[in-house]
């Protein structure tokens, strides 16, 4: 909901006077600067989704009243330059998911530096984004801004250390749906940015028949089978206990297995069993300590919920300075 001291665009639509509703582009539909949908979107982001994040963040902050403190000691004028600024070293990601929270807050125009890209490994003190525009917009955007910014960081950062202990090898480390209930999308974005790949963004994605579905079914073929018969076109991936369910899954035509809490060796027999007829996924005991190892036994995928649900935030500041 806005306020008058903070005019959000409608939720999923266009502000009044914004340019971009001619375009039939779904990425131009909101109130977002057209060029900077068009980079949410290159992006794999949906430029109406981030905009109703932005605007959540930024209602959830000012309860739908203004930044009491800012409004009390900043001239209505008064103009400033924002730099978001590296605390500390790791990978970062959501800066044009930033620059689309600033965005939401200006009432004037602002102007925008660029000097890191997402998935950039950027060091200790090092600049990420300057914007220019009132300062009172970027005081009262600064947190929501950082808070979204340093998650995604963090998780861009937590996979890239994933991804480097996998290098040399044929696996990749996937996310799961394990995520912050309505960020999804970034902190997905946030594991591709770190090097690392997805696995289903939703329930109707794909099949992901696990023990629970075994019980209901009676069994992991006839799990599977069921999902098959019923979603023929849906991708399955069949969770397994025992490499005697491995057998059984493979023979009733699983393409993509998943290695519950098996150790490194029995990963690698599950390897020699499958023969490359379908891919396999390790899940559980996996440590940074020992990804390499399983790595090695030849499994294509290390499922990690960390990623998203445990990664510790990367610490990032905005430092206020005079507009030049």
């Amino acid at each position: 909901m806005s306020t008058p001291d903070l005019p959000l665009v409608s939720s999923g639509g266009c502000g009044d006077g914004c340019a971009c509703g001619a375009d039939d582009e779904a990425y131009l539909e909101c109130g977002l600067d057209p060029a900077l949908a068009q980079l949410l979107a290159d992006a794999g982001l949906d430029p109406v989704e981030v905009e109703d994040i932005a605007n959540v963040a930024l209602q959830e902050d000012l309860a739908h009243g203004v930044d009491v403190t800012t409004v009390a000691t900043i001239p209505e004028d008064a103009v400033a330059t924002a730099d978001f600024t590296a605390r500390e070293a790791g990978t970062v990601a959501g800066l044009r998911v930033a620059e689309a929270v600033i965005s939401v807050v200006c009432e004037e125009e602002l102007e925008i530096e660029r000097h890191a890209e997402d998935g950039d490994r950027v060091e200790a003190g090092q600049k990420l984004l300057s914007v220019t525009t009132r300062t009172r917009d970027l005081l009262t955007a600064e947190r929501s801004a950082l808070n979204i910014l340093c998650r995604l960081s963090g998780v861009a950062t937590a996979t890239r250390a994933w991804a480097d202990a996998l290098d040399g090898t044929k696996a990749k480390v996937r996310d799961t749906r394990k995520t912050t209930p309505g960020l999804r999308s970034l902190e997905k974005y946030a594991v591709r940015c770190g090097g690392g790949v997805n696995h289903r963004m939703s329930l109707s994605d794909a099949a992901l028949v696990k023990d629970n579905h075994v019980v209901a079914a009676g069994g992991v073929a006839q799990a599977f089978r069921a999902v098959r018969e019923r979603f023929p076109d849906v991708p399955i991936e069949v969770e397994v206990d025992t490499l005697h369910q491995l057998r059984e899954v493979l023979d009733a035509g699983a393409d993509l297995i998943l290695l519950d809490n098996f150790t490194p060796g029995e990963c690698a027999e599950a390897v020699a069993i499958v023969q490359g007829r379908a891919a396999l996924e390790a899940s559980g005991r996996l440590t940074l300590g020992n990804a390499k190892a399983y790595a090695d036994t030849g499994v294509d995928y290390l499922a990690v919920g960390a990623l998203t649900h445990s990664s510790p935030i990367l610490d990032i500041g905005l430092d206020l300075r005079p507009a030049e």
